[in-house]
């Protein structure tokens, strides 16, 4: 999978995996200026385009066939276009397997022993309403409204961005062509998101495997075949590796049921990023030069060339950076948990354990979706700092005042407290009262301020009167 996001082109020039911007350039350069593709002849005084206005009926035709093909999708991302890809690249390299009655059973024994086994070890009851086993399509299927919610934001500020750094004069000189490009952008957007989830499809093993809750809110759901692929060359039973991830898909439903703020937190830092995006505009003066409505892969070579690269700001590096610390501490707190609940019952749990470390620093489908998504990739070190704040609070304060971080977002650790996780420990232990009941402490603070006021008040009548 690509580690571009969506398509846009390399954030880190020091970074070899994300390709060179100036060879993508290089590569999909205007050539010869008399040999101009998108209807233009070629860039005129003051950067204006010049139209070949007796060419541009016959590329309208060609263009609206192109996009006739591209299902009824509008907006920033072509939905319908994005799942028929996954799919068939699903079908192609055979990972549709559907789940037989036997694993049906499994997977539901393996939900219902986790669940016994994760209410000792946490305070959160149960989130799971629902058992349910998926083959990589159902969940293309069942998780592409939230990925509609979690892409959106960056696709239409990406899809804006560039139009509104175009002149006034750019714009009504290309007239119509512009709405065209707008959904070329959003084939090319759902042609990238359709190939990142053919992949994730391949390989994720519950709805909550990279840390978000994607399925239907309470429905716990597995996906043996890609446990069996999972657990390939390990030394264990498939049905420790059911009853481990059924733990992990578990307790996330747990924190996701019963942290009602949780989810959409998350959703609103990624919106958040979005709106700082920005987009380079030196080089808009060759885009005429470089998109052929007859050939749709012209777009798609614009946006990786680097001409459309988002710059980020410190505005959306401070988004990255909560984004990337709240992420750690639901990784975290379920490995806990998790560890816990398992303990001495799975004998294969250590490993098991190692082996989804691996994949996360390997470049899991974690690390890949958010680097395919907003350019963030998911650092495995803050998920080790995580846990072991998580394990820290546990052993200093219990279980229940572990789970009570969650309450509100404010208590929640930041990414100085995953440094220092002593610190945040200290500070959570020193002060009870207001942790137990923070209204309470709201109206014992604002009880305060009145009595200073009213203290001050006499004071100053008390000198009044002296002076009298």
């Amino acid at each position: 999978m690509t580690n571009l996001p969506f398509g846009f082109g390399p954030q880190d020039p020091d970074d070899p995996d994300k390709g060179d911007s100036s060879q993508g350039r290089s590569e999909g350069g205007a050539g010869n200026p008399g040999d101009m593709g998108f209807g233009f002849g070629g860039i005129g005084p003051g950067g204006m385009p010049n139209f070949d206005i007796s060419q541009l009926g016959q590329m309208l035709t060609q263009l609206g066939q192109a996009l006739s093909h591209s299902g009824s999708s509008t907006g920033p991302v072509n939905y319908d276009l994005a799942k028929q890809l996954a799919v068939q690249q699903l079908h192609n390299t055979k990972r549709t397997e559907r789940p037989s009655q036997e694993q049906v059973r499994a997977i539901e024994d393996a939900v219902r022993l986790a669940e016994l086994w994760l209410d000792p070890t946490t305070a959160l009851p149960t989130g799971v309403r629902a058992v349910q086993t998926w083959s990589s399509v159902d969940w293309v299927e069942k998780t592409l409204p939230t990925w509609q919610q979690l892409c959106d934001p960056v696709a239409k500020r990406m899809s804006s961005a560039w139009l509104e750094a175009l002149p006034e004069e750019a714009k009504q000189a290309a007239g119509p062509l512009l709405s065209m490009l707008g959904q070329m952008g959003g084939m090319t957007f759902g042609s990238q998101l359709g190939n990142g989830l053919a992949q994730l499809g391949g390989e994720v093993l519950t709805s909550t495997d990279i840390g978000l809750p994607l399925g239907p809110q309470g429905t716990a759901a597995l996906l043996p075949a890609n446990i069996e692929r999972f657990v390939d060359g390990l030394d264990r039973p498939i049905s420790e590796a059911t009853v481990f991830l059924a733990a992990r898909e578990a307790a996330h439903h747990r924190l996701f049921r019963h942290v009602p703020w949780l989810g959409q937190r998350l959703l609103a830092t990624v919106e958040e990023y979005a709106r700082g995006i920005r987009i380079d505009t030196s080089a808009l003066e060759d885009l005429a030069s470089k998109i052929d409505p007859t050939n749709p892969s012209s777009m798609q070579d614009l946006m990786g060339s680097g001409m459309l690269e988002p710059k980020t700001t410190p505005e959306q590096q401070a988004a990255l950076t909560r984004l990337e610390t709240l992420l750690a501490l639901v990784e975290g707190w379920v490995d806990v948990v998790v560890a816990d609940a398992v303990g001495d019952r799975l004998p294969g749990a250590n490993a098991l354990s190692e082996m989804v470390r691996r994949r996360r620093a390997s470049g899991g489908p974690a690390e890949q979706t958010f680097a395919t998504l907003i350019g963030l990739e998911l650092r495995p070190r803050r998920m080790r700092d995580a846990a072991n704040l998580w394990r820290l609070m546990t052993q200093r304060h219990g279980i229940d005042s572990r789970d009570r971080v969650w309450d509100h977002p404010d208590f929640l650790p930041d990414s100085s407290d995953l440094d220092e996780p002593l610190d945040f420990a200290d500070r959570w232990g020193a002060a009870p009262a207001e942790l137990d009941d923070p209204i309470a402490a709201l109206r014992r603070a604002e009880a305060d301020d009145s009595a200073e006021s009213d203290d001050e008040s006499e004071g100053g009548s008390s000198q009044r009167d002296d002076e009298s």
